[in-house]
């Protein structure tokens, strides 16, 4: 297991990883970040993976031509916010102000950490709103609300009636957030996605099917942006 290199022009990183649960030889290029991963299922042989990732180099080296690159948040770099892209730009005063084309930030604070902050405080305003609505719909009641920068989900419920959501929602068109809403609070009522499930959701969000579909073919363009400090 570990790292391996794939050759060519440009070399492939390769990591490979065994899964009980794995049926065959798999690679899969992370459309989040870009890592290459291997998946071997028990009993087949590292050389015979290998060998199948190698006989894949040009299909990897294509899957990564064709990544978008990350965006560094900066000024002068483009961001959506709410589905829209927006300019980031030094504005004249002490608070981010958004208008129909650009995010003015304050001149002297660091552009990404203020920026990050911002869209979480919008994301939560957005997204309790939301979630309120709904809940109140249902005749249900959550807990609690949280925000985290996840990668593998955009929200759940737990058992306890905690939901949770991805704040870079806040960077999709407004749809996909109010659908992301309906369907976590949605698990407050059912913890499954059965077909009871589902119409609860469509009854809450008609054509819901739309906003899913743009999250499942766009939401991992939304972790192109890079907040590093």
């Amino acid at each position: 297991m570990g790292q391996h290199i794939i050759p060519g022009n440009p070399p492939v990183e390769v990591t490979l990883r065994r899964s009980p649960r794995a049926r065959r030889i798999s690679l899969r290029v992370s459309g989040l970040d870009g890592r290459v991963t291997l998946t071997l299922p028990h009993g087949v042989a590292e050389r015979e993976a290998l060998n199948f990732a190698h006989t894949k180099g040009d299909w990897l080296r294509a899957q990564l031509d064709n990544r978008p690159d990350d965006v560094a948040v900066q000024p002068g770099a483009d961001i959506p916010v709410e589905g829209q892209i927006r300019r980031i730009a030094i504005g004249s005063g002490r608070r981010v102000i958004l208008t129909d084309e650009t995010l003015f930030v304050p001149d002297s604070a660091d552009t990404a950490s203020r920026l990050r902050s911002w869209l979480r405080t919008r994301a939560r305003d957005h997204l309790a709103a939301a979630s309120d609505h709904y809940a109140a719909q249902l005749g249900a009641s959550y807990s609690r609300l949280t925000l985290r920068d996840t990668r593998s989900r955009w929200g759940s419920c737990s058992h306890k009636g905690g939901l949770m959501y991805s704040w870079r929602l806040i960077l999709a068109p407004p749809d996909v957030l109010d659908y992301v809403a309906a369907h976590e609070v949605t698990h407050l009522l059912e913890m499954n996605h059965s077909p009871a499930f589902w119409s609860v959701v469509a009854r809450l969000k008609p054509a819901y099917e739309e906003p899913r579909r743009w999250l499942r073919d766009n939401g991992s363009g939304l972790h192109r942006y890079r907040f590093d400090d």
